[in-house]
C-alpha cells in the first residue's frame, strides 16, 4: 500500500476522473477522416527546414541570427561532455537528491542543442566533432531516464536496469534531440564514419521507439493513458512525452506499418490528455507548467500539422484556443502570474512559442502577448526576438521560422517609442484584448481586475489536481503588479516532494494559504475534498466569486457550510466567510499569507497608531489597511526562506498573518474583511 500511495503521490496519476470529461476524442476523428491517405510517410522529408547543405536558404532563414548562433556555439567547441556515474543515480534513493544526476544530463543537452543550431547556421563543419561526441556520449548512456522517474521500473531501483527501458520527460526530448541531428547531419557523420548513423538509429530504437509500443509497459509508462483504472487520469507528461517520441518516430522510423501504429498510439494517447482538461481550457497546473502541458500540446499537433502537409488541422478548435489563451490571462504584470498549486509567481514566457500557438489558433492576444514579452523599460523599446538555444530541440527550431516576422513587429513598435509616454502606450495596447474578468467555470479559476490596478485570483477545485496543494479556496492579491497576498509556490524538488510525506512540506498545507483553519482542523489531501457551489460573477471594475469550503474539511471539522465570497470593486476588496457549525471543538482562525511588513494593533505606522481591529500590509511602498471582526486576535509569524527556488521570487521571508477567534465562538457566524488601499 506504502509503495502505491507513492506512485500515485509522486506522478499524479491517481486523481478521480472527473464527471466533465466528455472523452469526445477530437484527434482521433481528425485521423480517420484522412487515415485513407496515408497522411504521416515513413521516410518523409516533412521537416520544413533546409537542409544541412543548402547555404544560401539557411542564410535566408537565419538572417542576422546566424552571427548569435555561430557565437553561442563556438562557447561550447573545448566543452568536456559529462559522464553520469551510477553513484548519481543512486543518490536519489540514498538522499532523494535529484540534481546531482540532473545537472549534468541537462548541461550535456544544452550544449548538444546550442552545437547543433551553430553548426546549421555556419555549415563549415566547426562543430561537427564536437556534435559526433556529444551524441556518442548520449548513446553510451544506459538510459536517458531521470533517478527520480526509473522506479517505475521492474527494479523499482533509481539505477537504470538494461532490461526495463522506460520513457520519461527527459529520454523523450533526448531522442528528439538526437533524431534531429541524425536527420541534418547523417550525411556528414557517414562520411567521417557509418558506425555513428548505426549507434544513432541502435539507440533511439532501444531506448524510444521500442519501449513506447511495448504494452506490457503501459503501466510504467502512465502517461500514455491506457491503463487508466478507476479513478486515474493524466497530466503533462502526456503531450511532453508524445511531443518528443513522436518527433522520433517520424524522423527515425522507415517501416510505415510500424509508424501507422506509433501514430495511431500516439493520438489516442494524446486523446486522453485533452479530454481530461476542462473545456474551459485552463490549466490546473498553474501558467509555469502551462509551457509543459498546453506548450507541448501545440508542439504536438504543430508536428502532426507539419508531417502531413497540412491534411491533419485542429488548430480552429475552441478548447485548443482557451488552453493557448490561458497564458496570457493568467499575467498578472512585471513577470507575476498566478501561481496555484507548484508554480512559481514570477516568469517569463518563450516569446516564440506563444506567438506560434497564439498564430496557429488565430489569437491576436496571445500573438500580442508574445511582442509583450520581449518589453525593456529600461530602454523604453522593445527586444529583438531571439532564437531559442535551450535543450528542447524542436522549440530552438520551430523559434527560427518566426524570427522575420516578430522581428517586424518589433520594429514597427519600436519605430512608435519616441519616448517614456509613448513606450508605455504601445506597450500597453498588447495587453487591451486581455478581458478584465476571466472566469473558468470547470476548473473553478476565477481572475479580475479593477480600474485601479488590482488583480485578483481566486480559485476552488480539488484536494488532488496536479502538483496539488491543499489549497481550496485560496486567492491571491497584487496591487499595481506588486504582491499583497500571496501563494508561496514550492521549493526545489526532491525525493519527499513527490511521496507519502508531500503534505508535511509547509507550503502546501492549507495553513499556509490564504485560508481559514475550522474548528483547528485543516484543509485535506484527496479529490473527494473539493468545492461547491461555485459560482463566478463579473461587473464593470470588478466581480464576485464565492463557494462552500466547508467540503475541502473533513469530518473532524464539524462544519455544515463555509460560504466564502471575494468581491472586488474599485473601493478595494470585501471577503466574506459565513458559517454554520455542528459544534465547537477548536478555535476558528483565519490565515493570511503576505509579502512585505504586517502592522497590528499598536504599531506605528507612518507616524500614526493602527487602530483596534484594524492591521497594514505594506509591500515596496503600497500598502492596503484590513479591518477585521473584533473577536477575532492578531498574530503574525514570520517564514524564514532559504530554497532557492522561493527566495528568487519571495527573498528571505513571507509573513502569516493569523485572526484567531475564542473558544466559545457561536456555532453560526460571519466575518468580514475589508481591504483597502491607503
Amino acid at each position: 500500500m506504502k509503495r502505491f500511495f507513492f506512485v500515485a503521490i509522486s506522478l499524479f496519476v491517481y486523481c478521480v476522473l472527473p464527471s466533465y470529461a466528455q472523452g469526445r476524442s477530437l484527434l482521433m476523428n481528425e485521423y480517420k477522416q484522412i487515415q485513407d491517405q496515408t497522411p504521416f510517410k515513413a521516410g518523409g522529408q516533412w521537416l520544413d527546414f533546409p537542409a544541412y547543405q543548402d547555404r544560401q536558404a539557411w542564410a535566408e532563414l537565419l538572417g542576422d541570427a546566424k552571427d548569435k548562433l555561430v557565437r553561442a556555439g563556438e562557447k561550447y567547441l573545448d566543452y568536456e561532455w559529462q559522464i553520469v556515474p551510477a553513484t548519481a543515480y543512486l543518490e536519489y534513493e540514498r538522499t532523494g537528491e535529484r540534481t546531482v544526476m540532473e545537472n549534468p544530463l541537462k548541461e550535456n543537452r544544452i550544449a548538444i542543442n546550442t552545437l547543433m543550431l551553430a553548426e546549421l547556421a555556419e555549415g563549415k563543419g566547426r562543430f561537427t566533432d564536437q556534435i559526433i561526441d556529444g551524441v556518442w556520449q548520449f548513446c553510451l548512456m544506459p538510459s536517458w531516464v531521470l533517478s527520480a522517474h526509473q522506479p517505475r521500473q521492474a527494479s523499482g531501483r533509481s539505477l537504470p536496469d538494461l532490461r526495463y527501458q522506460l520513457i520519461d520527460l527527459v529520454s523523450g526530448a533526448v531522442g528528439a534531440q538526437v533524431s534531429v541531428i541524425w536527420h541534418f547531419f547523417h550525411e556528414a557523420f557517414d562520411k567521417v564514419d557509418p558506425s555513428i548513423s548505426y549507434m544513432i538509429q541502435t539507440s533511439i530504437r532501444q531506448k524510444v521507439l521500442e519501449p513506447y509500443m511495448d504494452q506490457s509497459k503501459y503501466e510504467s509508462n502512465w502517461w500514455l493513458g491506457f491503463k487508466l483504472k478507476p479513478g486515474m487520469v493524466v497530466n503533462n507528461w502526456n503531450p511532453w512525452c508524445n511531443a518528443d517520441v513522436i518527433l522520433c518516430f517520424l524522423l527515425m522510423e522507415n517501416d510505415q506499418d510500424r509508424l501507422n501504429a506509433a501514430m495511431e498510439q500516439s493520438i489516442a494517447s494524446v486523446d486522453n490528455f485533452i479530454d481530461y482538461v476542462k473545456p474551459d481550457g485552463a490549466c490546473e497546473e498553474g501558467p509555469a507548467y502551462w509551457g509543459h502541458a498546453a506548450g507541448k500540446l501545440y508542439d504536438y499537433l504543430q508536428i502532426l500539422h507539419d508531417a502531413s502537409y497540412g491534411k491533419f488541422d485542429v488548430f480552429d478548435d475552441k478548447q485548443i484556443q482557451s488552453m493557448g489563451e490561458y497564458v496570457s490571462r493568467s499575467y498578472v504584470g512585471d513577470g507575476w502570474v498566478v501561481n496555484f498549486a507548484d508554480a512559481t509567481a514570477k516568469l517569463t514566457f518563450p516569446p516564440s512559442l506563444v506567438y506560434n500557438f497564439g498564430k496557429a489558433v488565430s489569437s491576436r492576444e496571445m500573438q500580442d502577448f508574445a511582442i509583450y514579452n520581449l518589453a525593456d523599460d529600461d530602454a523604453l523599446s522593445f527586444k529583438q526576438p531571439a532564437p531559442v538555444t535551450w535543450n528542447d530541440v524542436y522549440r530552438s527550431l520551430e523559434s527560427l521560422k518566426t524570427l522575420p516576422e516578430m522581428t517586424a513587429e518589433v520594429e514597427r513598435l519600436n519605430a512608435l517609442c519616441k519616448d517614456e509616454a509613448s513606450y508605455q502606450a504601445c506597450k500597453n495596447s498588447l495587453r487591451s484584448s486581455v478581458p478584465y474578468f476571466v472566469w473558468y467555470p470547470q476548473t473553478q479559476f476565477c481572475y479580475m481586475r479593477n480600474n485601479r490596478g488590482w488583480f485578483l485570483a481566486s480559485k476552488g477545485g480539488h484536494n488532488n489536481e496536479s502538483h496539488n496543494h491543499n489549497d481550496v479556496g485560496t486567492f491571491t492579491l497584487y496591487i499595481n503588479n506588486i504582491p499583497i497576498f500571496v501563494d508561496a509556490g514550492v521549493g526545489t524538488y526532491t525525493k519527499q516532494t513527490f511521496s507519502e510525506d508531500r503534505y508535511s512540506i509547509w507550503s502546501m498545507q492549507s495553513d499556509w494559504h490564504n485560508l481559514p483553519s475550522i474548528n483547528g482542523t485543516s484543509e485535506i489531501f484527496g479529490s473527494e475534498f473539493r468545492a461547491s457551489s461555485v459560482e463566478g460573477t463579473g461587473r464593470k471594475g470588478g466581480g464576485t466569486f464565492s463557494l462552500d469550503i466547508s467540503t475541502a474539511f473533513g469530518e473532524c471539522a464539524s462544519c455544515k457550510t463555509w460560504m466564502r465570497s471575494l468581491s472586488l470593486s474599485d473601493s478595494g476588496l470585501i471577503l466574506t466567510d459565513s458559517y454554520s457549525l455542528e459544534k465547537r471543538i477548536l478555535p476558528d482562525a483565519e490565515r493570511f499569507l503576505v509579502q512585505g511588513q504586517v502592522f497590528l494593533p499598536g504599531d506605528m505606522f507612518r507616524g500614526k497608531t493602527v487602530k483596534t481591529g484594524e492591521l497594514i500590509v505594506e509591500n515596496q511602498g503600497v500598502a492596503v489597511k484590513m479591518t477585521y471582526p473584533a473577536t477575532l486576535h492578531p498574530s503574525v509569524q514570520t517564514k524564514s526562506l532559504d530554497d532557492p527556488r522561493l527566495t528568487n521570487v519571495w527573498g528571505d521571508s513571507l509573513r502569516r498573518i493569523s485572526l484567531t477567534g475564542s473558544d466559545d465562538a457561536p456555532l453560526k457566524n460571519k466575518f468580514i474583511f475589508h481591504i483597502t488601499l491607503l
